[in-house]
């Protein structure tokens, strides 16, 4: 297996280039394996103060949802903002 950098592995794809010589096949997974350990769920405690659940529980209530579901979409949110913003440095860098 041929090793480049990231930016140029995304590049050659992006051109319609043969991305083969770079992938390491040893290791393959299906799709299905693949969303699976992506999906996987892990449940975490985390401890609030009680003013911050009170704000959370009003939120939930008003879009209409569960406590649970309105955490995991904000910190699904930031993850992905964060992501985004990484990748923006890099291509200024």
């Amino acid at each position: 297996m041929k090793t480049i950098s990231a930016e140029e592995f995304d590049k050659k794809f992006d051109n319609g280039e043969d991305i083969l010589p770079y992938i390491d096949l040893s290791s393959k997974r299906t799709l299905k394996e693949f969303e699976k350990e992506m999906l996987a769920i892990k449940k975490v405690n985390v401890d609030l103060p009680s003013w911050a659940i009170a704000s959370l529980d009003q939120e939930a209530k008003r879009m209409g949802v569960t406590r649970q579901s309105i955490i995991k979409m904000w910190l699904i949110q930031k993850l992905d903002d964060l992501s985004l913003n990484r990748k923006s440095l890099k291509q200024v860098g």
